[in-house]
C-alpha cells in the first residue's frame, strides 16, 4: 500500500480551502482522505475526532465572505455566555452578514441578514462575530426569560465583565429586531452583575417572578464565630438563606463544608433553604415550600 503524501506543515495545525491545497501541491485524491475532515464545502482540516464549535467556526471562516460574522447562539458560545443545551450544540453554526447582503446558506448552517453597524461586529481569537450586547439582544426572541437573564448576568459579572448593564441598556434602545425586545427589557430589570452561576441566576428569576420580595444577591454574612460566609441568596430580614447546589456540592470534601457552614449558620439564627437542579423542575412546590418558610419567621 503506497504511504500517504504527508501534509505540508502550514497545513497541518489549521483549516484550509481545497484551493490552498492544490497550491500547496495536493491532489484531489490525497484531499479525500480518511485523516482529513470535510466540514464545509471545500474546507478540510486535519482531524479524525469530532470538531469543537471553535473548530468548526475557523474552518467555516476560511471560505466565508469577508463581511460575514457568526452570531445569535454560535457568537454566544464563542463569547462562553451560557445558553441552554439546545443551543449550544457545535452545529448547525449562525451566520451572518449586513443587510442588505444576501443571507449566506448552506448545509450544517443557518444564515441571517441582519441590520447591524460595523461597531457591532468584533473579533475574537481571529473570528468575526456580533459584540456582546448585540448577541445578547439576539438572544432575546430564542431564549426564555431565566436563561436571557443568566446570559446577562455572565456579561456584566462584576469579577470580569465583558460590558456593563449601562451598555446592554443602551443596545436594547438601539436594537432593530422587534421579536423578543419585550423580553430583553424585562431581562434588564432582573439582571445583576452578582451571580456566580447560571443556575443561581435561573432561581433568582423563579423567585422574583414568584413574588418573593427582599432578595439579597451573594449576601455577606459574618457568624458570631467569625466565620465569614456568602450568600448565594438571602432575605436579610428574615435570616432567611437560599442556597443553590450544584453537583461539585457532592464531592465529599465540599458536601463536609457546606454541612458545617449551614450548622454554623443555622446556630446564629439563620434558616438555610437548599435548592438544587430537580427543584428547578417545580417551581410552583418550590415557591409554596419558601412561602411556609417565610411566614414562619415574620
Amino acid at each position: 500500500m503506497p504511504r500517504r503524501v504527508p501534509l505540508p506543515e502550514t497545513l497541518k495545525l489549521r483549516p484550509f480551502t481545497v484551493v490552498e491545497g492544490r497550491d500547496a501541491g495536493l491532489t484531489r485524491k490525497r484531499m479525500t482522505g480518511n485523516d482529513l475532515d470535510r466540514p464545509f464545502h471545500g474546507v478540510r482540516i486535519a482531524s479524525q475526532a469530532p470538531l469543537s464549535l471553535l473548530e468548526l467556526c475557523s474552518a467555516y471562516q476560511q471560505r466565508a465572505p469577508a463581511h460575514a460574522f457568526f452570531s445569535g447562539p454560535t457568537a454566544a458560545v464563542i463569547l462562553a455566555m451560557p445558553v441552554p443545551p439546545r443551543l449550544s450544540a457545535p452545529l448547525p453554526l449562525h451566520i451572518a452578514v449586513p443587510a442588505p447582503h444576501r443571507a449566506p446558506s448552506g448545509k450544517r448552517i443557518i444564515g441571517h441578514a441582519l441590520t447591524i453597524s460595523a461597531e457591532s461586529i468584533i473579533e475574537v481569537g481571529g473570528l468575526r462575530l456580533s459584540s456582546p450586547a448585540r448577541t445578547w439582544c439576539d438572544l432575546g426572541s430564542l431564549l426564555e426569560l431565566a436563561d436571557l437573564v443568566a446570559a446577562g448576568d455572565h456579561l456584566i459579572h462584576w469579577r470580569s465583565p465583558l460590558l456593563s448593564k449601562q451598555e446592554l441598556e443602551r443596545a436594547v434602545a438601539d436594537y432593530p429586531g422587534r421579536r423578543g425586545r419585550p423580553r430583553l427589557g424585562q431581562a434588564l430589570d432582573l439582571l445583576s452583575d452578582r451571580a456566580e452561576s447560571p443556575q443561581e441566576s435561573r432561581l433568582r428569576v423563579l423567585l422574583l417572578l414568584g413574588g418573593i420580595d427582599g432578595l439579597a444577591v451573594n449576601h455577606p454574612v459574618i457568624t458570631s464565630g467569625g466565620y465569614r460566609y456568602r450568600m448565594d441568596l438571602a432575605i436579610p430580614e428574615r435570616k432567611v438563606a437560599i442556597e443553590y447546589q450544584g453537583d461539585y456540592h457532592r464531592e465529599v470534601d465540599q458536601y463536609r463544608r457546606d454541612m458545617t457552614r449551614v450548622s454554623r449558620l443555622e446556630a446564629d439564627g439563620w434558616y438555610v433553604v437548599l435548592v438544587n437542579a430537580n427543584d428547578l423542575h417545580d417551581p410552583a412546590e418550590l415557591l409554596s415550600r419558601l412561602r411556609q418558610v417565610l411566614s414562619r419567621r415574620k
